[in-house]
């Protein structure tokens, strides 16, 4: 920690302006606090240029401590070498694909998560309602409740409705297309560990959905296994049929091809990166409806594209994109009410975005910031 002056505080990404309350009962002799609302873009990425790096590194540097929002900024090794007073960072959430944790080891900058259970010294608001609630009883990631947000809204066409009862940018209108039921239909998870079992549970108990899974490393015995953990029998005990599993792992293929709804929830790295291409899209049904509330790069932007605008599936959700924030000229910010075009719903990367999930994540990082100033531990180390 320096030992003259305070410490220099970097609030990263702070879309709503939360998280500075969280910091403010420290003294300004002990941190000095900058707010950042606003996102530059990925240091690491294809289309980022010379000078929007050259900002991000400007933007960083002078400080000692950084408190991040998930990954809205990726932290690489090129970038970490160039941040000389860098010491800590204060990580929300517990996955770091995009940070490089060895680079950061290397420097001697620690690196904490802040799990989402609360401040450790009963100073905060409480456990978070997430931790609270029983998973077997429907408990679990708000991810899980935005998933089925999307598939709701995009089956319901509510999104299009809205806009022509509201008359937006067309005349008043009324019913725009026939809605899709989801009882009794088929519902496929790319990548199935705890969210992908969440909403494959809704599914199930909620409408009678047949579910079915599939990622790279995936066996019944797993699936089994997370049937239980979400308080279901692997044996179907009434809810399935007493020969088949609630949870069903088939081929990559067959799960495009019977699916009536894909959603995805696989972790990006660079064997995941593009993972659903034109190939699994032309698989799908011309009736099929496609959701990603996980991560934009897993699907080929390019042939996604080229699918919805043409009308090859009935219609897709994303709430995740190559790039985040949309920058102005992207692709997805067109017209897609056209005929002819797939029906698309997209929201801003809101899966993680519930209110007592962020607000304790900064309670836990303002604890760890603490420790860090009175010389102890962090809590929660990943380094």
């Amino acid at each position: 920690m320096a030992s003259s002056g305070p410490v220099k505080l970097a609030i990263l990404d702070d879309y709503h302006n939360i998280a500075a309350e969280h910091f403010s009962h420290i003294e300004p002799s002990k941190v000095a606090i900058t707010t950042f609302n606003d996102t530059l873009p990925a240091y690491s990425h294809p289309h980022t240029t010379d000078d929007d790096r050259k900002a991000l590194v400007e933007r960083l540097k002078p400080f000692n401590v950084l408190s991040t929002m998930r990954e809205r900024t990726p932290f690489p090794a090129e970038l970490l070498r160039q941040l000389p007073n860098l010491k800590v960072i204060l990580a929300t959430g517990t996955q770091f694909e995009t940070f490089d944790l060895k680079t950061a080891k290397e420097l001697g900058i620690f690196v904490a998560a802040a799990p989402g259970k609360g401040r450790t010294d009963g100073k905060g608001s409480g456990t978070s309602a997430r931790a609270k609630i029983d998973i077997k009883k429907g408990g679990g990631h708000p991810t899980t409740q935005h998933t089925w947000a999307l598939i709701l809204a995009l089956a319901r066409n509510i999104a299009a409705d809205d806009a022509v009862v509201k008359g937006k940018g067309v005349a008043l209108g009324w019913q725009t297309e026939l809605a899709i039921g989801m009882q009794g239909k088929t519902l496929g998870l790319v990548g199935f560990g705890r969210i992908g079992a969440l909403v494959a549970r809704v599914g199930l108990l909620a409408w009678g959905m047949k579910i079915i899974c599939w990622s790279a490393n995936l066996t019944q015995d797993k699936a089994d296994k997370l049937a239980d953990d979400v308080g279901l029998p692997a044996n179907g005990g009434g809810i399935v049929s007493e020969d088949e599993k609630p949870f069903k792992v088939v081929s990559k293929e067959e799960l495009f091809k019977e699916s009536d709804v894909v959603s995805l929830h696989y972790v990006l790295s660079d064997r995941s990166r593009g993972i659903v291409g034109s190939k699994e899209l032309d698989w799908m049904k011309d009736s099929a409806l496609l959701v990603n509330t996980s991560r934009g790069p897993l699907i080929d932007e390019a042939a996604l594209l080229d699918t919805l605008q043409n009308g090859c599936i009935r219609g897709a959700a994303l709430d995740v994109f190559d790039v985040e924030p949309l920058p102005a000229d992207s692709p997805w910010r067109q017209n897609w009410d056209l005929p002819g075009k797939s029906r698309v719903l997209l929201t801003p990367h809101m899966g993680y975005v519930a209110e007592d999930t962020l607000q304790t994540w900064y309670e836990e990082s303002a604890e760890n910031l603490e420790r860090y100033l009175n010389g102890q531990d962090l809590l929660h180390s990943v380094l």
